[in-house]
C-alpha cells in the first residue's frame, strides 16, 4: 500500500473513532425515521367517511351525499386539485410548511405572545400539519395542553406520512361552512365544478374560508347572494400577496372585481333520483376501500329531463281517469347504457310509494313478450311473417287461453297476429317450440327469481310470470341489436361484457320488421310514414294491473308503464291506451331534442330471402291461388309446403254437381273453391263471413283425396282423464276433431271398436267402462285419420 493511502485510510479510522456516538445516534435516528414511515399504519384517506358525487355521462353533478357521520366531504387526490388552491392555503396559512417539521417554533411563540402577553386577537400559531391533527383527533387547542397535546400529534404525523400525504389530507378535510368539508365538497358544493377546474378567484376565495368559515360565510353558503364582505376583503388581500410570488397573475385584478357567488347548500341538486338511489345500492356492497368518491353514470341529465316533463304532463292530464303513476326507462343500444331512468311520477309523493324504482319491479309484462315468442318460432322452422295461424277457439291440454278483447279472428297472418296481440296464436307457437323453449330462452336473458317452467307452462306467453323494466328492456334492445343480448350499463366505469345470442340475425329482423308494422295509436293510415320508424308493442296485465308499451326507434329502447305499485287495478290501464300515448309523447320529444337522430345502419341479414306465397294460407301458392304476396324466409329453416286451401272441382255442366269420372264425354268445367277447415268454417259463420261450401257428390265415392287428415282436438293431448267413483258409469269424455272442409261425416273407434259418427267439429260424448289405457281413433268419409292415447283413472 502507498505512503498516501495509508495516511488517509488513518485519518478516516480517526475521525470515525472520534465521532462514532455521534454516528450511531444519526443512524438510529434515521432507522427511526424509516422505520415509522414503513410500519403500517392507516392511510390519512380513510381516517373520516368520504361522501359521494354521482354525475351523468357528461359531467354534471346529479346527487352529492352526505357522508355516515352527515358531512359532505369528497376525497381529492393533491393532483386533482387546482395548484392556485394549493399554493394559496400553503401562502395564506403555512409559508413554511415546506421546511418544519410539523411545528412552526417562531408562529407558536408568536400566537402565544399575541394570546396570552399583549391580550389581542387569539391566535394559534398552528402549522398545517397541526391544523390536521386538530381534526383528526378532535383536539380542543384552546388551552396551553391542549396545544401541547396538538404539537405531539403534529409530529407524529410528519414521522408517519410525507409532506405531500399531510396537504393533501389537510386539504380534504378542511372545514368549509356548516357541515362542509374539504375543498372536493366544497368546489362541487359552491360552485358547482371539481377542484382541478376553479379560477383563481374561486380558488383563493376557497383558501381564505377555513381560518374562520362561519363568519366568512355569512351570505354566501346559506343563500343565493354575493360572497359576504369579510370573505371578499380576506380574499382581496391574500390576492394582494399572491401578485407578489405571481407577479404575471396581475393582469388578472378586474376578475376580483366581479361579483362572486357561492350556490346555496339547499340548492344542491337532487336529480333523477331513483337511478341514483340505484347506484348507490349498488356500491353498498363493494367494500369501502374499493370505492371511488366520484361516481360517473351513463344517464343524460337532458335526456332524463325531457322524459320528467312528459310524465309529469301526462299524469296531469289523466289524473281524472285515475293514472297517478308511471315509470320509464331510456337504453342505449349502442353502448346498453341507460340514458335515463324514471322509476316513479313523483319520488317526493308518499302517497303514489314514489321512492318505490318501478324500473326494478316485478310486474306481469301482459303482451310485450310475444315478440321474442315468433322470433324463437322462426329459428325454429315453426312459422314465417306470413303464415297464415288459427285465431279460434283452442285448448292446449287443460290451459285455454282467450283473447283481449273476447273475440276470434279465424285466420291471421303472423305479423297480423303480433301486431293485433292475439292470444290463441302466440300460445300455439310457443307450444311448438322445442330447444329453446320460451321459459329456457327468459332464463338464457337473465330474467331473474323464476319459478319452474312447471309453474307457468304455456301461460308464461301471455304475461304469466313477471319481469322488470329494465329486464324487459334489455330483451327488446337484444332484438334492435339483431340477437345479441348485452347487460345493461348504469355507471360509466362498467366495462361492456360479452354478448350471446339469443336469437339469429333473421330471425331479429323478421321480428322488428313485424313490430314496424304496427301503426301508431294516433295515426289512422296504418303506417308509420316517418323516416324514423317505430318498432313496438303493447302489453295489458291481467285484471288491468299493468299497461306496457316497449320498443326501439333511432338507437333507444324504450319502456313505459302506467299502473299502482299497490298492484290495483284501473279499467284505464290498457297497454294502447294508456301506455301507448305516453311512450310516443316520449318518442317524439326525444326526437325533437335531438333533431339528428337517425335509423342506425343495419344490414340485410345474409341468409334471409323474399318469397311468393298464397296470401290466404301462407304457403307456396299453388296454381289456383288468386292472391299472392312476398314474405321474409330464411332457406332450411322457414316451413315450405304448397298450398291446399284453393282446389279445383271439376262440374258437371248437365247437372251442376261434381263430375265422377270417368269424364269421357261430358260437357264440364273447372270451377275453384276454398277448403278451410272445420273450425275456421265455424269462426267464418259466427263473424257473419260464410264460406261458399265445396260442393260433394256422393255418388262419386271417395273421389279425390286432396285435403288436410282429421286432427283430434279432444281428448286432450297427454292428459289422464280421472272419473269419481261414486258416478261411475256417469262420467263421460267428449270426443271432437277438426276436419277438412270436403269432409261430410266423421268415424270414431275406441280401441278399434266403432263408438259412433258425427259431423265435422260436434262433439260425441263417450262413456269409458272403467279405468285404463284406450287408443281413440277417428276416421273421416275420405279415410284419413288421426288418433292417440287417452288414460283414464278412478278417484274416490
Amino acid at each position: 500500500m502507498s505512503l498516501p493511502i495509508a495516511r488517509y485510510c488513518n485519518a478516516l479510522v480517526r475521525w470515525l473513532v472520534r465521532w462514532q456516538n455521534w454516528l450511531v445516534g444519526f443512524a438510529l435516528l434515521a432507522a427511526l425515521l424509516v422505520g415509522c414511515r414503513l410500519w403500517p399504519h392507516r392511510p390519512l384517506n380513510a381516517w373520516l367517511p368520504s361522501s359521494t358525487a354521482v354525475y351523468d355521462a357528461r359531467g354534471r353533478l346529479l346527487r352529492l351525499t352526505l357522508a355516515s357521520d352527515d358531512r359532505y366531504r369528497l376525497w381529492v387526490p393533491l393532483k386533482d386539485i387546482s395548484p392556485a388552491l394549493v399554493d394559496g392555503v400553503l401562502l395564506h396559512e403555512d409559508r413554511w410548511y415546506r421546511w418544519h417539521p410539523g411545528v412552526n417554533p417562531y408562529g407558536l411563540l408568536r400566537g402565544a405572545w399575541v394570546t396570552y402577553v399583549s391580550h389581542g386577537n387569539r391566535q394559534g400559531g398552528s402549522t398545517v400539519s397541526m391544523q390536521l391533527a386538530r381534526l383528526l383527533w378532535r383536539l380542543n387547542t384552546r388551552t396551553p395542553l391542549g396545544k401541547a397535546r396538538q404539537v405531539v400529534r403534529a409530529v407524529q404525523l410528519e414521522l408517519f406520512y410525507s409532506k405531500s400525504e399531510i396537504l393533501e389530507a389537510y386539504l380534504n378535510y378542511a372545514p368549509y361552512g356548516r357541515n362542509v368539508e374539504g375543498v372536493g365538497a366544497a368546489s362541487v358544493a359552491y360552485f358547482d365544478k371539481p377542484a382541478s377546474a376553479l379560477s383563481l378567484p374561486e380558488a383563493l376565495t376557497l383558501a381564505v374560508i377555513p381560518q374562520d368559515p362561519t363568519r366568512r360565510l355569512q351570505g354566501g353558503a346559506d343563500a343565493p347572494d354575493v360572497i359576504g364582505t369579510r370573505l371578499t376583503a380576506s380574499r382581496n388581500r391574500l390576492f394582494a400577496r399572491w401578485k407578489a410570488h405571481h407577479p404575471e397573475d396581475g393582469t388578472l385584478q378586474p376578475l376580483f372585481a366581479l361579483p362572486l357567488r357561492l350556490r346555496p347548500l339547499s340548492q344542491l341538486p337532487f336529480e333523477a333520483p331513483h337511478a341514483v338511489d340505484q347506484v348507490l345500492s349498488q356500491r353498498r356492497i363493494v367494500p369501502p376501500q374499493a370505492q371511488d368518491s366520484r361516481v360517473v353514470t351513463t344517464l343524460d341529465l337532458d335526456l332524463q329531463h325531457v322524459l320528467e316533463r312528459q310524465v309529469s304532463r301526462y299524469i296531469e292530464r289523466n289524473d281524472g281517469r285515475g293514472i297517478r303513476n308511471a315509470a320509464a326507462v331510456l337504453i342505449d343500444t349502442r353502448d346498453m347504457g341507460i340514458k335515463a331512468l324514471i322509476g316513479s311520477a313523483d319520488y317526493a309523493n308518499a302517497a303514489i310509494q314514489g321512492q318505490v324504482n318501478g324500473t326494478l319491479a316485478k310486474r306481469s309484462p301482459g303482451s310485450t313478450l310475444k315478440p321474442f315468442i315468433y322470433g324463437l318460432g322462426f329459428d325454429q322452422g315453426v312459422l314465417h311473417p306470413q303464415t297464415v295461424l288459427r285465431d279460434v277457439p283452442t285448448a292446449f291440454g287443460p290451459y285455454t287461453p282467450e283473447n283481449f278483447d273476447g273475440h276470434f279472428l279465424g285466420p291471421v297472418t303472423a305479423t297480423e297476429a303480433l301486431v293485433r296481440s292475439r292470444n290463441i296464436p302466440a300460445v300455439w307457437v310457443a307450444s311448438q317450440l322445442q330447444q329453446p323453449t320460451f321459459y329456457q330462452f327468459l332464463r338464457d336473458a337473465g330474467i331473474s327469481r323464476m319459478a319452474s317452467e312447471k309453474h307457468y307452462g304455456l301461460a308464461l306467453v301471455l304475461g304469466g310470470g313477471e319481469v322488470t323494466m329494465q329486464e324487459l328492456g334489455g330483451l327488446y334492445a337484444m332484438l334492435a341489436n339483431r340477437g345479441e343480448f348485452r347487460t345493461l350499463r348504469l355507471l360509466a366505469s362498467e366495462q361492456q361484457g360479452g354478448s350471446t345470442r339469443l336469437l339469429s340475425d333473421e330471425a331479429s329482423f323478421m321480428v322488428m320488421d313485424m313490430l314496424r308494422q304496427n301503426p301508431r295509436p294516433d295515426e289512422t293510415t296504418g303506417a308509420q310514414p316517418d323516416r324514423l320508424p317505430v318498432y313496438w308493442k303493447t302489453g295489458t296485465s291481467w285484471g288491468f294491473r299493468d299497461a306496457w308499451t316497449a320498443g326501439s326507434f333511432g338507437p333507444y329502447v324504450l319502456v313505459v308503464w302506467v299502473g299502482n305499485f299497490d298492484g290495483s287495478s284501473n279499467p284505464a290501464f290498457v297497454g294502447v291506451e294508456a301506455a301507448a300515448p305516453l311512450f310516443f309523447q316520449m318518442v317524439d320529444a326525444l326526437r325533437a331534442a335531438q333533431p339528428q337522430m337517425a335509423e342506425p345502419i343495419r344490414h340485410m341479414p345474409a341468409h334471409l330471402r323474399r318469397v311468393e306465397i298464397c296470401l290466404a294460407s301462407g304457403d307456396l301458392p299453388n296454381q289456383w291461388c288468386p292472391q299472392r304476396g312476398m314474405t321474409w324466409f330464411i332457406p332450411g329453416k322457414s316451413p315450405i309446403r304448397v298450398s291446399q286451401v284453393h282446389r279445383p272441382v271439376l262440374i258437371d255442366d248437365a247437372t251442376g254437381q261434381p263430375a265422377c269420372p270417368p269424364y269421357a264425354g261430358k260437357r264440364t268445367h273447372v270451377e275453384v273453391y276454398e277448403f278451410w277447415p272445420s273450425e275456421l268454417q265455424r269462426v267464418f259463420v259466427q263473424a257473419g263471413m260464410p264460406r261458399r261450401t265445396p260442393p260433394r257428390n256422393d255418388a262419386c265415392g271417395n273421389g279425390s283425396i286432396d285435403g288436410e287428415p282429421p286432427a283430434i282436438t279432444s281428448p286432450l293431448k297427454g292428459s289422464i282423464y280421472a272419473m269419481r267413483l261414486k258416478s261411475a258409469g256417469e262420467d263421460r269424455i267428449a270426443f271432437n276433431a277438426n276436419a277438412d272442409a270436403s269432409v261430410r261425416e266423421m268415424y270414431w273407434f275406441v280401441n278399434d271398436a266403432y263408438v259412433g259418427r258425427t259431423a265435422p267439429g260436434e262433439p260425441l260424448f263417450w262413456q269409458p267402462p272403467n279405468a285404463g289405457n284406450y287408443e281413440v281413433r277417428v276416421v273421416d268419409d275420405r279415410g284419413r285419420s288421426d288418433d292417440r292415447p287417452l288414460g283414464v283413472t278412478l278417484v274416490e
